[in-house]
């Protein structure tokens, strides 16, 4: 089965479960809700790192690759947890961030206790002297967690005595890796193997279209955050080829992603086209910044849905034409939920997030699930910024406030993008505790009941027929079962509809018409009259076939007929 008819559950691990009664989930949590994660039906389960690591960015701050986080577990626990996955026709996907080591590894302790030779392994350049003899950082390049990129190495200086620094385009404690310097690439392949042989067969590159900085590092223009500088350039593409020969590419069975950042259609065509030999997909950002203000991420505005809508026809249509391949997907450890980002948690949570499922289980891609997402689960509501963790949401925080936004207001827009609300413990009951362990978790669960049904939100009462949780292994069933969802084109529907997002899939005689309506309003819409006597193959309303039955008998013309879409209502109709 290839990965276009799969589907990826990612597990953010130290949230997912807790089997020792810890206030951090662990590998042996993991292991014990393997029976759950397969009776979804996915294929690959994409575990967010848990290798060594001082946790100053939830384990992307990696100090040993070869070595398992004590809180999480052991080696001999995650040898387990890949052959319990294993023995369920589930394989095993891990995070490699590669862009980046912490401060804490052993190559950047050794380049800053002065061997020179691990030195090359980083990019430490002088300071810059002003025309007025003061010293400025070597470029003017903006950390993606705030302030400069650029971070004082100890002590030293080079021979004429000007202060260095190493590049950290995320944390300060985040040292990029000098990818141009041979060894250090071939110890990063070094690493993909080693997970490989463990029996490891996918792999999710983090950030990987930032690792083709130049050899000489410019500044951006003044008052200009020019991301072009380190993102995308020619040389990524180079270095990923490199990357497939030398590890996962002549290995059988292995599915690869690299998420990518500020990127483009172009490149991401490149990065997956399989003539292109660099990776099988990518996940690109572009959909989930429609609910910035001018292009700033901490800002809180609606959601613009004509520019959502055309995103996606943009990017569906752009990677089929180039033969690319697109990871799909609405939320992840980095996002707030969607629920709460384009549906309506208060009054249509299950309408809401099955139809947000549909929009993306039926398009052309792989559909990724992250974990909490199958039972519609929201984003917390905390009192105040100290109950986050995310060292982001805090510099985001302190920011607001020096730019003059009141503490109400920089607090409120915190908590509408904070990474930390998709990584609240996953929620097994509705229990205070949410049956993640016997401790208090080391972040504050999110709400466990439905403010307007009533109902918990949580594995236990999803697991019914009619709920979020049923029409989720549906959905990834489906794929499965119909060629056209897995292998089909995609064609643009009624892209100027205010209200609707649809889209056709095709594969020879057949035709799948998906129409999503993104309100919580009646919407109308006109579909071709090919459609009359369609099957209806999924909708989140139970009443969806004496739905097309009446919307035909009462507005037929010789060309089409009218549908009074409901609330949120995804609505499938297969013809052929």
């Amino acid at each position: 089965m290839s990965f276009h008819s799969q589907v990826i559950y990612q597990i953010y691990p130290k949230s997912f479960y807790s089997a020792s009664g810890g206030s951090t989930g662990d590998i042996r949590g993991i292991i014990e809700k393997v029976p759950y994660v397969a009776s979804l039906g996915v294929d690959w389960v994409w575990f967010n790192p848990f290798f060594a690591s001082p946790q100053r960015d939830n384990g992307y701050d990696i100090s040993d690759y070869y070595a398992i986080n004590p809180d999480l577990g052991t080696m001999a626990d995650v040898e387990e947890m890949i052959t319990a996955f294993n023995a369920e026709g589930i394989n095993v996907m891990f995070d490699m961030v590669l862009n980046h080591v912490s401060t804490e590894h052993e190559w950047f302790k050794r380049a800053l206790a002065g061997e020179r030779e691990y030195w090359d392994y980083f990019y430490i350049r002088p300071a810059q002297i002003s025309e007025d003899g003061s010293q400025l950082p070597p470029t003017n390049w903006e950390s993606k967690f705030g302030g400069n990129a650029w971070v004082r190495f100890g002590d030293y200086t080079d021979e004429q005595g000007t202060p260095l620094y190493y590049l950290a385009l995320y944390d300060r404690t985040q040292a990029d890796v000098n990818w141009h310097h041979e060894p250090a690439r071939r110890a990063l392949f070094d690493v993909v193997n080693f997970w490989y042989d463990k029996g490891v067969r996918g792999f999710r590159f983090d950030v990987i279209n930032v690792i083709g900085k130049d050899t000489v590092l410019r500044d951006a223009p003044a008052g200009v955050i020019d991301k072009t500088l380190y993102t995308d350039t020619p040389v990524v593409h180079t270095f990923i080829q490199d990357l497939n020969r030398s590890s996962f590419g002549p290995r059988e069975g292995t599915v690869t992603v690299g998420e990518m950042s500020s990127t483009s259609i172009e490149n991401c065509v490149g990065y997956s086209h399989p003539a292109q030999e660099q990776l099988d997909m990518v996940f690109s950002f572009h959909h989930l910044k429609v609910d910035y203000d001018q292009g700033q991420k901490w800002s809180k505005v609606p959601f613009r849905f004509a520019e959502l809508k055309n995103i996606l026809n943009d990017w569906a249509l752009g990677m089929q034409a180039g033969g690319g391949w697109n990871a799909l997907f609405w939320n992840n450890h980095d996002q707030p939920r969607a629920l709460n980002r384009f549906g309506d948690p208060q009054r249509y949570r299950t309408e809401s997030a099955t139809m947000l499922a549909s929009v993306i289980h039926l398009l052309r891609g792989t559909p990724y699930v992250y974990m909490g997402e199958e039972i519609g689960m929201i984003d917390p509501v905390y009192e105040g910024i100290e109950d986050y963790v995310d060292v982001e949401a805090h510099n985001a925080y302190d920011m607001l406030l020096q730019q003059g936004v009141s503490a109400d207001r920089a607090f409120e827009i915190v908590a509408s993008k904070a990474r930390d609300n998709s990584r609240t413990p996953m929620q097994w009951t509705s229990d205070p505790d949410v049956g993640f362990g016997t401790s208090k978790p080391w972040l504050a669960p999110a709400v466990a009941s439905d403010a307007h049904t009533g109902a918990g939100i949580s594995v236990a009462d999803e697991e019914r027929p009619g709920s979020i949780l049923s029409y989720y292994r549906r959905l990834i069933a489906l794929r499965k079962e119909y060629e056209i969802i897995a292998k089909g084109s995609y064609e643009s529907f009624a892209l100027d509809h205010e209200r609707v997002f649809g889209y056709e899939r095709v594969l020879g005689e057949q035709r799948l018409l998906v129409l999503n309506n993104f309100f919580g309003e009646e919407n109308t819409i006109s579909v071709p009259k090919a459609y009359a006597l369609s099957k209806v193959l999924i909708s989140n309303y139970e009443d969806a076939d004496e739905q097309l039955a009446a919307g035909v008998a009462l507005t037929a013309t010789a060309d089409e007929f009218e549908l009074q879409l409901k609330p949120y209502q995804s609505l499938a109709l297969l013809i052929g």
